[in-house]
């Protein structure tokens, strides 16, 4: 195997035995053949698009096995294998369809449009079409950004895609990406152009699940979050998915049984549909990588909408539920909806109630809801502290935590900052300092978390209209610092959309991604000054000149 997707990859180069999120070689080596079948769908699909042909299920398969091979997501091989079946049979469908309306196949294909073979012989398919197989550096590391932006606009592309809210223009590009990352002949400009196009549709996907969210739930509005627990038996829901957490809400009301959020469901509490539920009690615990000890403490059932999961512990892997594109062996899974009715969770909620309630693990609460809408209502008392020199910088310290002990940097790093500035976060990297005593300006928290990772858009929202408020040419004049966490590929494609849209001068860490070729990292550096992180001191000096 051969993976260096995520940021804690062994060596800061890649794994080669076994992944450090816990993906096994076989698995490892499925999800490579995944990408390589969907790259040859893909083919077919460009075709069919010219054609006039747009077929939704084969939109919704790219989507969602892209997603599905995001670091953290799914363990189990027997999922792979089947999505590769499934895929090799689409793809065969596809092509009858395009011959079928008048359509020509080339004589020429690549590989990826044209091979098959039995189940029992995928791995070995899969060692061919592996990241490796592209032999130039620069090349491979192009396609590897594209690819793993991709993944990223797949998964907020899902999210939308549940809520009924669709952009077939996303849908295209990503099949273009795809099939873009097969042409040898295309030269590493075009790539880099392709790249930043990433960016533009990462925004697009980003934007559409905001305005999916915020219209089916109500925009985010500042918003106290319970840390305690109570003494009822309960069910702890993670990841991103809100339409899951709906449908639990419903089917768990009246029953005795609580819910909780962990990780990047916290924001969920920001949204004011859900307040209406009273046994959606509060958050429980911390970011995803603690999921093994909290998990454990919690007693109850625990629900993964999304990423990230952790292989679990014995201790309660048989209290473990995933659903949609999440899977391990042997943990129990909760079917797709079918012909519009919700998932069931009646196992969940019966669980659950032969469960003690969690033990309690901290108290107090936190306060959030920061995302475009609540700020910009705000604005006048932001400008306005901008103006008297109340605030002095803000900090965008966006992003991913890990379970790295150097990401102790970014706690130390929102501690060292100066009492006149003002954290801009989302995606679950505030987890590092979400829980600090960091105070206030003016009545202003200084950590605004605008909610999960894909929120990332209402920062560049809020960006945007500081810069109209001040009446300046250029996204980089605001005295707006870039200090960016990153860990997986939703947090590569909201960097690639800072990108497109000119942000220049970020830092991202703990380290950089290590699918990024020399030749690549200084294609950033020179035009967008992308720069990694040293220490605290340092970088302070470095973002307050």
């Amino acid at each position: 195997m051969f993976c260096y997707q995520c940021q804690e990859t062994a060596k800061g180069t890649g794994c080669t035995i076994k992944g450090v999120c816990g993906k096994s070689e076989n698995v490892a080596k499925l999800q490579d053949l995944l990408i390589y079948t969907i790259k040859g769908i893909a083919v077919y699909a460009v075709q069919a698009r010219e054609m006039g042909i747009v077929r939704k299920d084969i939109d919704k398969f790219i989507m969602e096995s892209l997603f599905s091979t995001i670091t953290n997501a799914n363990f189990d091989p027997s999922r792979f294998v089947d999505r590769i079946q499934e895929g090799l049979t689409l793809r065969s469908d596809l092509k009858n369809n395009i011959i079928k309306e008048g359509g020509t196949i080339p004589d020429i294909l690549n590989d990826a449009a044209i091979w098959t073979a039995p189940s029992d012989e995928f791995e070995a398919k899969a060692a061919l079409v592996g990241v490796l197989a592209t032999e130039n550096e620069d090349v491979r590391s192009l396609r590897e950004v594209i690819t793993y932006g991709v993944k990223g606009i797949a998964a907020y592309a899902d999210h939308a895609f549940v809520l009924d809210y669709v952009d077939e223009t996303i849908f295209a590009f990503i099949e273009k990406a795809l099939v873009a990352t097969l042409d040898d002949t295309l030269p590493v400009s075009s790539l880099v152009d392709l790249v930043l196009e990433t960016g533009k549709f990462g925004v697009a996907a980003m934007a559409l699940l905001d305005k999916a969210n915020t219209t089916t739930y109500g925009n985010p509005e500042l918003s106290k979050v319970k840390l305690g627990v109570r003494n009822k038996p309960a069910i702890l829901i993670s990841g991103h998915d809100l339409k899951d957490l709906e449908e639990l809400l419903i089917q768990t009301e009246g029953s005795g049984v609580d819910v909780y959020t962990h990780g990047e469901m916290l924001p969920a509490h920001y949204y004011p549909a859900f307040k209406k539920y009273d046994n959606f009690v509060g958050n429980y615990g911390g970011s995803w990588h603690k999921q093994v000890k909290e998990f454990d403490s919690f007693n109850g059932p625990i629900f993964l909408t999304t990423n990230c999961l952790v292989p679990p512990q014995d201790s309660y892997i048989d209290r473990l539920y995933t659903t949609s594109v999440v899977g391990f062996e042997g943990v129990k899974h909760i079917a797709d909806r079918k012909d519009g009715k919700p998932k069931d969770f009646s196992d969940l909620i019966a669980q659950a109630k032969n469960c003690p309630a969690p033990t309690e693990l901290e108290t107090g609460e936190l306060i959030g809801g920061f995302a475009h809408n609540q700020v910009l209502a705000l604005a006048d008392k932001v400008i306005a502290a901008v103006k008297t020199g109340a605030i002095k910088r803000f900090f965008v310290m966006a992003g991913c935590d890990g379970r790295m002990k150097n990401r102790d940097y970014y706690a130390n790093f929102a501690q060292a900052l100066p009492k006149d500035t003002v954290i801009l976060t989302a995606g679950c990297a505030k987890y590092q300092y979400n829980k600090l005593d960091l105070g206030d300006i003016g009545g202003i928290p200084r950590v605004l978390d605008a909610g999960q990772c894909n929120d990332c858009y209402s920062l560049v929202v809020i960006a945007l209209k500081l810069k109209e408020a001040f009446g300046l040419d250029d996204i980089n004049q605001l005295p707006i610092s870039y200090n960016i966490a990153w860990y997986e590929q939703k947090a590569v494609i909201v960097l690639l959309a800072l990108l497109h849209l000119g942000v220049k001068n970020i830092h991202l860490g703990p380290t950089l991604p290590g699918f990024l070729s020399p030749k690549v990292v200084n294609v950033l550096v020179e035009n967008f000054g992308l720069a990694g992180i040293t220490n605290v001191e340092d970088d302070l000096k470095l973002f307050m000149v």
